[in-house]
């Protein structure tokens, strides 16, 4: 009895396409849920085609939080996602529904669930001199984080110019990488059921493919272009993501279409690899062979999601 005082969570993880947000809509039919988005890019507005968020039209009236919060121009650390996240669930569990966090975004994630140490706060000064500094030789900031902190730069991505800048200003202000995680304030409250999609890995890449295809010709392209007509500059952050950059770069004429579509299939294949790896360190995660459409799949989570409640 004393384990189902604390309200419940479902967390839906896995790499990108494999059917993460058709699992969360079925469970929240059959257990009043409401989804809760952990997706990076899925938080900003005007970001549709590329980013695979669900159509209002089709989320068959299940309320989603957290798509659409952000402008362009805006953004959210990992720590000011979790404060916010933190905050719907609450709102969620408090109204009797079931909380369920569908997304990709590893790093989102763990913030959320595990808390993230106290970091240094951020410096104007020294930002500054770094912005000024990358802008004067552009992968400047990356060099240095390697050469300061070559652990830190292996994990993150070399077009994560945000986040290679945060690091090096962490390491310039603490003389360390990260505080340590004993600092860290994770989420409690809740019983938690992490569920992981796994399907087949080529069967993965394949639908990969077919998908940014797909995207490109559902105008993904022309989306990029009523952005930029709209005041944006093509410097905003979610630019920077699979797709968008490569579309930007054609737009540009800095490449053709042919070659936008193949750069932006073989580097969501590498995302999706990544993803894998990180979530796979996460040993609570429970996860069902196939996509999250998969009968069998839909089946395996509801029953172990009634067993859970």
């Amino acid at each position: 009895m004393e384990k189902h005082a604390k309200p419940p969570l479902l967390v839906i993880a896995g790499p990108t396409g494999a059917g993460k947000s058709a699992l969360a809509l079925r469970v929240c039919e059959e257990f009043s849920g409401e989804i809760v988005n952990c997706d990076s890019l899925q938080l900003y507005r005007g970001f549709q085609v590329g980013t695979a968020k669900t159509p209002e039209s089709e989320r068959r009236g299940i309320p989603h939080h957290l798509l659409d919060v952000l402008s362009p121009s805006g953004g959210y650390s990992a720590g000011e996602y979790a404060r916010v996240a933190r905050c719907a669930i609450g709102e969620i569990a408090a109204r009797g529904r079931l909380p369920v966090v569908v997304g990709g975004t590893g790093f989102y994630l763990r913030a959320l669930l595990e808390g993230l140490p106290v970091l240094p706060e951020s410096d104007q000064a020294t930002r500054e001199r770094l912005m000024d500094r990358e802008e004067r030789k552009p992968g400047s900031m990356r060099r240095l984080l390697t050469r300061l902190d070559p652990v830190s730069a292996e994990r993150i991505h070399p077009h994560d110019t945000q986040r290679v800048m945060r690091a090096v200003e962490i390491r310039i202000l603490s003389g360390q990488s990260a505080p340590p995680a004993i600092e860290t304030e994770p989420l409690t409250g809740y019983r938690i059921l992490k569920i992981g999609v796994d399907p087949d890995r080529a069967l993965l890449y394949t639908a990969l493919d077919a998908r940014t295809r797909e995207m490109f010709e559902a105008g993904l392209v022309q989306e990029i272009e009523t952005l930029l007509q709209q005041g944006c500059t093509g410097n905003e952050k979610p630019f920077e993501s699979l797709g968008y950059r490569q579309a930007l770069a054609y737009i540009r004429g800095e490449t053709t279409l042919e070659r936008a579509v193949y750069l932006t299939q073989l580097e969501t294949r590498h995302y999706a690899k990544r993803q894998w790896t990180w979530f796979r360190r996460d040993l609570e995660i429970k996860w069902l062979s196939g996509f999250g459409n998969d009968v069998p799949v839909i089946e395996q989570c509801l029953d172990m999601l009634r067993r859970f409640l």
